[in-house]
């Protein structure tokens, strides 16, 4: 099953080896993560994607809850909660086939970042879902080199 863990931590050095080891040690392969400091300068928030058993992941996240710079760790893969990536590609582009390539953009409402004469560089934020179907659109087309943030996540409502 697909996991997003989402931990508040210490904004100190060495913390997102020793997560990341946490995981390491269990075998898990670790998708994405992302961090990020919060509105306390002090506090880093993390989100860590991965596929794993339920079973391994109630073992994760009490060990992760324990780590002393651990402050919050949340599974959010049975609750409701807000996601997205943020992806640069160069694409590459040619006279014939510009327009064609806006007309995409414009349906994902992607942004143009920059434009060589033979490459186009644009960037998208959405979902995982939206990034991946603008990847397979623009795949044809060749894409030059990519870049993706990885998934950040927040629970919807009051929590």
């Amino acid at each position: 099953m697909k996991h997003t863990i989402f931990a508040l931590v210490a904004n100190r050095t060495g913390v997102l080896a020793d997560m990341a080891g946490e995981f390491k040690k269990r075998a898990l392969n670790i998708q994405s993560i992302s961090c990020g400091e919060t509105e306390n300068p002090e506090v880093t928030s993390m989100v860590i994607c991965l596929e794993a058993p339920d079973d391994d992941m109630s073992v994760i996240t009490s060990a992760v809850a324990q780590m002393d710079f651990v402050i919050q760790v949340d599974d959010l893969a049975r609750k409701e909660f807000l996601d997205r990536e943020l992806v640069l590609m160069k694409i590459e582009r040619g006279s014939d086939n510009l327009s064609q390539l806006m007309q995409i953009l414009e349906v994902f409402r992607a942004s143009v970042v920059g434009m060589g004469e033979k490459s186009l560089t644009v960037e998208l934020s959405g979902d995982s879902e939206r990034v991946e179907g603008l990847i397979q659109m623009l795949a044809p087309f060749g894409i030059l080199s990519m870049a993706r943030t990885g998934k950040i996540a927040l629970r919807r409502g009051d929590d």
